[in-house]
C-alpha cells in the first residue's frame, strides 16, 4: 500500500489487523467519505482526527476536504503548532477559527456534561464554515469512545456532525496500526485530550488554571515524560504517567518538583494507578 504523507515504518508486524482487514476498513471509510463528498474535519492533531483529515484528503482532495483547528484556551499550544506541522507536511487544505467555549457559563461551572458544551461551542464555529461549502462536519471519534462517557458526542450529533470512523468500524488500536502502514508519524503520538479534562467535575475551568495545566505538561515533556496528565487539585497536581516511566520520574524528581511548582502549584504527587485516559470519569 502507497501513501502519500511520508514512508511506511519497517520492521513491524501488526498481528491484530491483516492486511485484508484494513483494506476493508480503508474501503469503508472511502465509501463514507464519498457519500459525504465535502467535508469540514475538527483537526486536533491527535492520531484520530490526523488520520481522518489525511485520508479525507487523499480521498476527496482539497476541493473536497477541508481540515479547520479550532483554537482556544483548552487547546495547548504545542498541539496548534503540530496541526499545522502536519498540515504543511501533508498538503492539507488547513485552517483555523476561535472558540470561546470559555465565555459559556455551563462549560466554566465544569459539571460532568462539560464536554457537551465544548462539542456546542465547536460545532457553532464549524458549522457555518462546512455550511458555506456545501460539506459535513466530521469528527474524529472511534468505536471506542462510544463505551466511555463522552456527551460531547451526542451534542456534536444533534448539531449534525458524522462520524466516519465508527461507521467504517475503527477502533482506536486500529487507526493507529492504518496510520503507520500510511506512513503517519502520528500514529503513536500521545493521547491529547482538551485541557479540561485535568480538571475534576465541579472545579470551575478558567484561563489561570488551564495555563497552570499546560505549563506543568510542558515542562514535564521537556525532562522526558510522554505519556503524561497533570492533574489539578488546586494547590496539588497530580502526575499521571505510564508506570515504565515510574523510574524516570524518580531519577528525575527534583527537576520535575521544581518544574510543576514553578507553574504555580505547591504540592506535586505522582499517582501510581499510572496514566489512564478518562481517568476522572471514572473517579466522579
Amino acid at each position: 500500500m502507497t501513501a502519500a504523507y511520508g514512508r511506511p515504518a519497517r520492521g513491524i508486524t501488526d498481528r491484530d489487523l491483516t492486511d485484508r482487514d484494513l483494506e476493508t476498513r480503508l474501503e469503508l471509510l472511502d465509501g463514507e467519505l464519498h457519500r459525504l463528498e465535502r467535508v469540514v474535519v475538527a483537526f486536533s492533531g491527535g492520531a484520530d482526527s490526523s488520520f481522518l483529515a489525511a485520508v479525507a484528503h487523499r480521498t476527496l482532495g482539497p476541493t473536497g476536504c477541508h481540515a479547520v483547528t479550532a483554537v482556544s484556551t483548552s487547546l495547548a499550544g504545542d498541539e496548534l503548532e503540530d496541526c499545522r506541522a502536519l498540515a504543511a507536511e501533508w498538503g492539507l487544505r488547513w485552517s483555523t477559527a476561535e472558540a470561546h467555549e470559555m465565555l459559556r457559563a455551563a462549560y466554566r461551572r465544569n459539571d460532568p456534561d462539560r464536554c457537551a458544551h465544548c462539542k456546542s461551542e465547536l460545532m457553532d464555529v464549524l458549522a457555518p464554515i462546512a455550511s458555506a461549502a456545501g460539506a459535513t462536519v466530521v469528527l474524529g471519534v472511534n468505536v471506542d469512545d462510544l463505551g466511555d462517557h463522552r456527551p460531547g458526542q451526542a451534542a456534536a450529533a444533534d448539531a449534525g456532525a458524522e462520524f466516519p470512523l465508527v461507521t467504517a468500524g475503527f477502533t482506536k488500536a486500529e487507526i493507529r496500526t492504518a496510520s503507520r502502514r500510511l506512513g503517519l508519524r502520528t500514529w503513536n503520538k500521545p493521547a491529547a485530550a482538551c485541557l479540561a479534562s485535568r480538571v475534576p467535575y465541579g472545579t470551575e475551568v478558567s484561563v489561570e488554571v488551564l495555563t497552570r495545566v499546560e505549563r506543568a505538561e510542558m515542562a514535564l515533556r521537556r525532562i522526558g515524560l510522554v505519556q503524561l496528565r497533570v492533574r489539578h487539585y488546586g494547590d496539588t497536581a497530580r502526575i499521571e504517567v505510564e508506570p515504565e516511566q515510574f523510574g524516570l520520574v524518580v531519577a528525575r524528581r527534583q527537576a520535575i518538583v521544581e518544574a510543576v511548582r514553578a507553574a504555580g502549584y505547591h504540592y506535586v504527587t505522582l499517582d501510581l494507578d499510572g496514566f489512564r485516559s478518562g481517568n476522572l470519569n471514572a473517579r466522579s
